[in-house]
């Protein structure tokens, strides 16, 4: 990453204990602020896979891995997808 921002974060050194070595710990503190935009929906899920470097395959696994929601539908809104799925098929039946 040519441009790159490197942040410095204190933290208690009882936390360490819980994070490994310090390359763990900045590598889960990046984990955490990626998916933490994403799930606020400040970014795309291509764009956190990118910011990972992962496929958007490893991405929706590491999402399963953390409990995360890949899908993130309204109600109404997969009720609109499941009419939209039907009437599809039903065209093309």
């Amino acid at each position: 990453m040519s441009d790159a921002v490197t942040l410095q974060i204190t933290f208690p050194k009882d936390l360490l204990a819980f994070l490994g070595t310090q390359l763990q710990a900045e590598e889960t503190a990046r984990e955490f602020i990626i998916l933490g935009l994403y799930q606020e929906n400040r970014i795309s899920g291509g764009k956190a896979a990118e910011l990972l470097g992962l496929t958007r395959r490893g991405f929706i696994s590491l999402l399963a891995r953390k409990g995360i929601d890949y899908f993130r539908l309204t109600p109404d809104e997969w009720i609109e997808e499941v009419a939209a799925v039907k009437e599809w098929n039903a065209s093309h039946a």
